[in-house]
């Protein structure tokens, strides 16, 4: 009579934790650099799973490699602070949306499949600009 209370109850506690999953990995990391989940501050770590909201900073000397589920891949300067607002990715049909956030530094981009299933899909947000990415590659620079 208990394990079916047990099981029930597990089953419950499992939908009641809201499960963040992961939308890429760190891949190489230099110099000092974190990252912000919450109220969190995490050292990036080569292999450090991330999450969407999460935001990018890396010290006066630090770099970081990115890797995201679509294959889209990331490289931030030196006294970058980056966020990745939004990201939602199918592996099946290959759709998805990204909305990255640079608030100061460079990151340079190599689109993925979210950028090549729909032209509006992927976007760079800046202090002062909007940019749609249309599957290609570029840099972008905050000062």
């Amino acid at each position: 009579m208990r394990l079916p209370v047990l099981i029930s109850a597990a089953v419950l506690a499992g939908m009641a934790t809201p499960v963040l999953a992961d939308i890429g990995r760190v891949k190489l990391v230099s110099g000092i650099t974190t990252i912000e989940r919450g109220s969190q501050k995490i050292a990036a770590t080569a292999g450090l799973a991330l999450q969407k909201g999460d935001t990018i900073v890396t010290g006066k000397n630090g770099r970081i490699g990115i890797t995201f589920n679509d294959n889209t891949r990331f490289a931030a300067g030196p006294n970058s602070r980056i966020n990745v607002a939004d990201f939602a990715f199918d592996d099946t049909t290959h759709r998805g949306q990204f909305l990255t956030q640079v608030d100061r530094g460079s990151l340079a981009i190599v689109s993925g499949q979210i950028a090549k299933s729909n032209r509006d899909a992927m976007r760079v947000k800046t202090p002062t600009a909007l940019l749609g990415v249309r599957g290609t590659r570029f840099v972008v620079q905050v000062d």
